[in-house]
């Protein structure tokens, strides 16, 4: 009885160090994400730069990062003396048996 709960025990650390595994590093990629999003927001030549060029610039660092982002995922709103920048994408990521759709909301602006 007592091997078996060891066993179990060790299945279920395996387990979860592979989801870890398959996960961490998309959560990683993301945090770049956010912090060059939020590097933009605070650049001044960014907020002279229209829309469709900070949308391109978060394209291609979304796409060096390997990260599912399309243009129409990219808001940027502006007013008088701020830019807000905001970034909705999700990756699915599949394992046996399980399906699993994880949704990221990079977003940062300025003051």
């Amino acid at each position: 009885m007592y091997r078996l709960r060891i066993a179990a025990a060790v299945l279920i650390l395996v387990a979860l160090a592979i989801l870890g595994a398959r996960l961490a590093p998309l959560y990683l990629e993301n945090m770049r994400l956010q912090s060059y999003v939020a590097s933009l927001t605070q650049d001044e030549a960014a907020l002279t730069q229209p829309d469709e060029a900070l949308r391109v610039a978060v394209l291609e660092k979304a796409a060096v990062l390997g990260l599912p982002v399309k243009a129409d995922n990219v808001h940027i709103k502006r007013s008088t003396d701020s830019m807000r920048i905001d970034v909705r994408y999700f990756v699915r990521v599949d394992f046996p048996m399980y399906t699993v759709d994880l949704h990221f909301y990079p977003g940062a602006g300025s003051r």
